[in-house]
This record gives C-alpha cells, structure tokens and sequence, in this order.
C-alpha cells in the first residue's frame, strides 16, 4: 500500500482573546501565579529599542511543568559541576584586541582548543566592555572538558565581507557536538546583517535567492542552557537548535529590524525536550519557528513583536515528510505581528502535526490572530489552491481539502475588530469544537 502524502493536523488551542480585527488583540484568561513572581531583568534603553516597548508585557521564568523536570534537574546538576571549575580561559590570553576592527577569529579558535581539550571543567571568558570582529567560527565537540561555560560579557561582531563566508555561506557561530555546555554572560552577539538584507531576494528583485548566514547555531548538542543575551542584526535567523536534546534557552533578547528578511528569531529542528522562556524577540520574519523533526517543545513568557508571530512550520516543502509533536505555548504576548499563532504546512507534503496547544496568549494590534494554512506558499511562482483572508478575518483555519484538520478545540477564544466592526471566522476542511465562550465562531 501506498504512503499518503499529506500533512494531518491535530490542534488543541486553548486561548482567550479579547482582541482587534485589522488589528487584533488576544487577552487570554488571567495566571494568578504571575502575580508572585518578580520581572526578570533585562535592562535594555528605549534609546537603543526605538518607541517600541520591550516592558509592556514583562517575560517571567519559573520551571515550566511536562518536560522532564530539565529545568529542575539537568539545569542544577550542570551548575553544581560547574561549581567545580577550576580552569578559566580567556580570549585576550591568546590575542584577541576586542577593539571591534581587528579579526579576533584566530584568538578565539586557539582558546577553544585549549578549553575543548582540558581535563578540567572550563570556564570560556570572553571579558565585558570590549568588540570583537568575528569571521565565521565553530566551536567544535565532542571536548574532554566535563563542562564547558563560556561567558560572553563583550560583544561580537560578525565580519560583514561576504567572502568571509565562501567555505560555509549558512553559518557565522556554529556550536557542534557538545555536551553540558552553558553559554550566557549578558553581553551580545551581533550579526551585522545588513549587507545581506540589502542583498536579499525578498528586497530587491534583481538579485538570487541565496541563503544567508544563521548568527548562532547549536547542532547536535546535549544538556545546552543559553541564558542572560542580546543576540541582535541576524544575517538571516537568530538562533538555530538543530538535533539538539534538553535545551533550556531564557532570558534572551532577541532583535533586528522588521523589514530584515528572513530573520527569524529562535528556530528550533529536530531538536526535542526544549524550553524557551523569559524571552523578548522582534525581528522581521518569525519570533519562534517549530519545524520538522521536533517533540517535547515548551515556550512560556514570550514577548514577540514586531514579526510574524509564533509558528508551527512551515513543513512539507518540496513535497518532503515533516512531523512535529507535543509543542506547549503558554504565557506570551503579541504586539504589532502580521500573524498571532500559526500552523503551515505545503502542499504536497506528508507527516503530521499534533498535539499542539497554545494557551495563556494576549495579542494587541495583530492582523491575523489564530491561521492554520495548509496551502501554505512562499515563493514567486504561484501555488494551486491559495486561500483568501479578508481584513476582518480573526480565525483562519484553511486545511486540505483531501485531508481535513482535525480535533480543533477553540477555548475562550473572544477576538473583536479595533475599529468596533465586525470579527469573521473562515473554516475549511475541518473539525472544530468550540469551548466555553469563543467568537467569532467557525459556521457550520
């Protein structure tokens, strides 16, 4: 017998939403635990953000329950071994200038040997106050070090000469085969992405679609906590975790313009029992992207905004098999974004997405609150079967035709239109059940 090829999907969104049409705005039932427990503590200026307001709606971290208690346990027994440490490596011991013109790349590499190599746990210093101009590098595993924690309190900047990256066009720091790794420190990592925006296909026609640089990627790492930075200016995504496994990310700031292209902020493949929490993102594509191969998938206090909101995919491109499983969103505010809460899927494509849940979600000014596309199309040439949104439209659910979503359960969901007029539900091709008070509804 033959494989189907479609993507099914499986959705429980359990929201509330008081919200805005051309502009809407979701306010989801009220956690009383919010209120015992303090603001996290970024302390970025507005000068630096521009007018928008990064405190409007505070990230807050607590242990998130359902994940294997990583947060409880892996976390504390990878501090409790650093507390062990006794070998620090400093990248100004091996030549780094940190003055933001010269290349710092060999500097960095030959501390890297020196800290993969120990025998000892490793505390990687990379000192505060300083910029270090980086060409494209990768801190390599597997390392004799139990441990390694490398703090960033500088900044690094990547190099903007687009023949830097000839070997490598798709990555600047590549993090690859680690375990028990810590990064953190509070400084920023800068990928000076401007060049490439102006470059891109989707800014200017004339040129070919080529890929951009990833600014940070983990690949294959375990027992991986990055915390406490300002990764900002992405030559194309922010953050990669690509088959990693026990991922705590918190307390990130993540930021490029809303017009950079492509510049998704935390993006997560094949990678399973990850957190990411505390967070602020604002970029120009996707705050926080879930794709192929990923499970065990947490997100709580988010802020995101501008971008394009928090999405499940896209998966299924070039008719490939994509599955993504038991992801929890809960806790997260949307601000200014062209899309709220998002499953995309293309067509052609087989696999599944289930159990998904969104909960706990405020929205303000958003322009397509709740989408479940499955005739997703993001290229020049045209796509059979595209559908249609009016500006009123509040809860787009568009499946396939051959295989309808199912077991789609809206939960207090109350979406109105800013201007007073009236919110539209659009349902194709699926199974929805409605709970509690939920408007506009799907018609039957």
């Amino acid at each position: 017998m033959g494989l189907d090829k479609h993507i099914s999907t499986f959705l429980i969104v359990v929201l509330s939403l008081n919200s805005i049409c051309t502009v809407y705005s979701l306010d989801l039932d009220h956690d009383e635990d919010r209120d015992l427990v303090e603001n996290h503590d970024h302390h970025y200026s507005q000068q630096e953000y521009g007018t928008y307001d990064f405190g409007a709606h505070p990230s807050y971290f607590r242990p998130f329950e359902g994940i294997n208690n990583f947060d409880n346990s892996a976390r504390t027994m990878i501090f409790r071994r650093l507390a062990a440490s006794v070998k620090t490596i400093n990248v100004l011991s091996f030549g780094a200038k940190g003055d933001g013109s010269t290349d710092d790349t060999k500097a960095f590499e030959n501390a890297w040997e020196e800290a993969c190599s120990s025998s000892e746990n490793v505390t990687f210093v990379v000192p505060q106050s300083r910029s270090y101009l980086l060409k494209p590098l990768r801190f390599s595993g597997p390392c004799n070090s139990n441990i390694i924690k490398m703090e960033i309190g500088g900044t690094l900047i990547a190099s903007d000469d687009r023949s830097d990256y000839s070997e490598d066009g798709r990555h600047w720091l590549r993090f690859d085969s680690l375990e028990n790794l810590v990064v953190e420190g509070g400084g920023t990592i800068d990928g000076n992405g401007n060049v490439w925006w102006q470059n891109s296909c989707k800014i200017n026609k004339n040129k070919p679609c080529k890929d951009a640089p990833t600014a940070v990627t983990f690949y294959k790492c375990t027992e991986l906590v990055v915390k406490n930075l300002k990764i900002q200016n992405a030559q194309q995504i922010h953050v990669s975790f690509e088959r990693c496994k026990r991922v705590e990310a918190s307390k990130l700031v993540v930021k490029a313009p809303e017009s950079s292209p492509n510049t998704d902020g935390i993006h997560i493949t094949a990678t399973q029992d990850i957190h990411v929490s505390s967070s602020t993102i604002a970029t120009g594509d996707d705050c926080i992207s879930i794709v192929s191969g990923s499970k065990k998938v947490r997100a709580s206090d988010i802020t995101c905004g501008p971008g394009h909101g928090i999405s499940i995919g896209s998966l299924g491109s070039g008719k490939s098999e994509a599955h993504v499983s038991d992801v929890v969103v809960n806790r997260a505010k949307l601000s200014g974004t062209t899309n709220g809460v998002r499953i995309k899927t293309w067509q052609g494509g087989s696999g599944s997405a289930n159990n998904i849940e969104f909960k706990n979600i405020e929205m303000d000014n958003v322009k397509n609150p709740i989408i479940i596309d499955q005739n997703y199309c993001d290229q020049d040439e045209p796509c059979q079967d595209q559908g249609t949104s009016a500006s009123t439209v509040a809860i787009d659910l568009q499946c396939s035709k051959s295989y309808p979503c199912q077991g789609i359960v809206l939960e207090n969901v109350n979406l109105e239109d800013a201007n007073g007029g009236k919110s539209d539900a659009v349902c194709k091709n699926v199974d929805v059940q409605n709970s509690g008070n939920v408007s506009p509804v799907c018609p039957n």
